[in-house]
């Protein structure tokens, strides 16, 4: 019966705010009260919140974080069409890589990719100091992830907002590296004006593409295997030798007997709660056969 399983019963507790939702809130939030301060009081924290050497400098470590979810309002439309921008980038990125890394390890890129390009943007301003403020690092980060994962998916996307292109995502990050390594190399280490327009940090974007692909090579150690449209997701090196370990160690392993349907059903919740807890990539093939073993079960009925 449904009412066995404990994800189905009133007292279980269900599934909380998807990180997703709470990065979007932020960033939002973020957006609205320096909009409203800034237009009806004149009161601005971008100094203390915002990153620069000179932040860094008077002590201001949590500008290390804090700038990826403020904006530069001076401008207020194009500042509401980048919000605009970041929100669904993370929205639709998220959407599809949510599912393979996992709640934390999400938010680990994010941040991680905030530390990482934030800091590489103040060493190369170290000596002439310049406010850095935005999410790019971070979507640029979760871009990187996603076109690791499916490089070769089809993406349709609006070129000058009506023309629509159809691209894949590894041409895509392609570009966007290559543009960010082109203004880096000749225009941020020279301080000289971008074609592209003022503001443009290309040693930001850099750090959060590092993050991306470190977070791909080494942390999820996944390979560029594409069956159809999904990608060929494995475990990383550390979670397979930690499972060896705990073979050796005498830890017992899962071996259920599949014909008995109350041990079936424990051992589909135990299932389900890993995929809550660390996503659907964390299953191993033998877990997904049981999955699709307990569904036909259902289907049978």
């Amino acid at each position: 019966m449904l009412q066995d399983r404990p994800y189905m019963r009133d007292s279980f507790d269900r599934p909380q705010t998807s990180v997703v939702t709470w990065l979007v809130s932020a960033i939002v939030a973020g957006f609205l009260v320096q909009s409203v301060l800034l237009r009806f009081f004149g009161i601005s924290f971008d100094m203390d919140l915002g990153l620069s050497s000179l932040a860094l400098r008077s002590g201001h470590v949590w500008s290390l974080v804090t700038y990826a979810f403020l904006q530069d309002t001076g401008n207020l439309f194009q500042s509401l069409l980048q919000v605009i921008g970041y929100l669904l980038a993370i929205y639709f990125i998220g959407r599809e890589i949510l599912p393979v890394v996992g709640e934390r390890r999400f938010l680990w890129i994010f941040l991680s990719a905030a530390v990482v390009g934030g800091g590489a943007n103040v060493l190369v301003h170290w000596r002439q100091p310049e406010l850095l403020l935005g999410t790019w690092p971070a979507i640029m980060a979760l871009f990187i992830v996603f076109a690791c994962f499916y490089p070769d998916r089809e993406l349709t996307l609006l070129l000058f907002f009506f023309l629509p292109v159809t691209v894949k995502p590894k041409y895509v990050a392609l570009v966007l590296v290559a543009v960010d390594l082109f203004g880096f190399i000749f225009y941020e280490i020279g301080h000289a004006a971008s074609p592209l327009g003022s503001g443009l940090q290309y040693s930001a974007h850099l750090g959060g593409v590092v993050v991306g692909w470190i977070y791909f090579r080494y942390v999820h150690d996944a390979q560029w295997k594409i069956s159809g449209s999904e990608a060929d997701i494995e475990l990383p090196r550390w979670a397979k030798a930690r499972a060896a370990s705990k073979a050796q160690n005498g830890e017992p392993a899962y071996k259920v007997n599949l014909g008995d349907r109350s041990n079936l059903r424990a051992e589909v919740d135990r299932i389900l709660d890993k995929i809550n807890s660390s996503g659907f990539g964390s299953l191993s093939a033998k877990e997904k056969k049981i999955l699709d073993n307990a569904r036909d079960l259902i289907g049978r009925r």
